[in-house]
């Protein structure tokens, strides 16, 4: 297969959508962890996935991340092809799963930096992602791995910001907060939709999640069934 990102990767049917799957498969181990899933999800839309563990809600995230391989179907994610340009989805995505992916060693302040270096942000863009996750002041100079498990995933979300993510794949994001904390980081996934971002959220928290969606898909056997109404 190709992954090279100079040739021409959008595809005109599918450039409209954030992820249009078709047929998706998906195998990790010799086992399909994906099924045949079909999804479309539209460009500033918020949608929870819904589902038993092992049903395949992470491996979903992975594959629109371009960290999972495409074995049969279709995949595009913003009209680029899942089989043939892994590589220039992956800058355009922010994963956040259960691991926060943030540098242990290095502060609050350098793990932000390193991350929006990748899309050449700002200055100004990264103290802004800071201030906004709230991890600024006296957390900016902390190494991670001094961090509460609260800290560390509100650094990683700031990570995500800073990095100009289009889409946002989260694996229950809410995870080692507080209940004020993941009041506030609701806020910032709506605000991240309303200006233009697309939100997909893995989560088992429906009380929790369900109020920030446009839309609720279940992952049951490696597919997904239709948004409930």
């Amino acid at each position: 297969m190709v992954d090279d990102a100079s040739s021409s990767p959008a595809d005109g049917g599918h450039a409209d959508r954030a992820v249009a799957l078709r047929e998706a498969v998906a195998v990790l181990g010799g086992f399909p962890v994906l099924a045949g899933v079909s999804l479309d999800v539209e460009p500033g839309e918020i949608v929870l996935l819904q589902g038993p563990n092992g049903a395949g809600k992470t491996s979903l995230l992975r594959l629109c991340a371009g960290l999972l391989p495409l074995a049969r179907g279709e995949g595009h994610i913003f009209g680029l092809d899942l089989a043939t340009h892994r590589a220039a989805i992956r800058p355009r995505v922010g994963l956040l799963g259960h691991r926060n992916g943030l540098y242990a060693d290095l502060t609050v302040a350098e793990n932000v930096r390193f991350w929006g270096a990748t899309v050449a942000a700002t200055d100004d863009e990264i103290d802004a992602a800071i201030a906004r996750l709230g991890v600024g002041d006296r957390l900016l100079d902390v190494p991670v791995r001094r961090l509460s498990a609260g800290q560390k995933r509100r650094t990683a979300l700031a990570c995500l910001v800073a990095r100009r993510a289009e889409l946002w794949l989260l694996d229950e994001p809410h995870a080692g907060l507080d209940a004020a904390a993941r009041d506030e980081i609701d806020v910032v996934f709506r605000q991240a939709a309303a200006a233009g971002a697309t939100v997909v959220v893995a989560s088992h928290e429906l009380e929790r999640a369900g109020p920030l969606a446009d839309r609720i898909v279940e992952v049951v056997g490696g597919q997904v069934r239709e948004p409930s109404s």
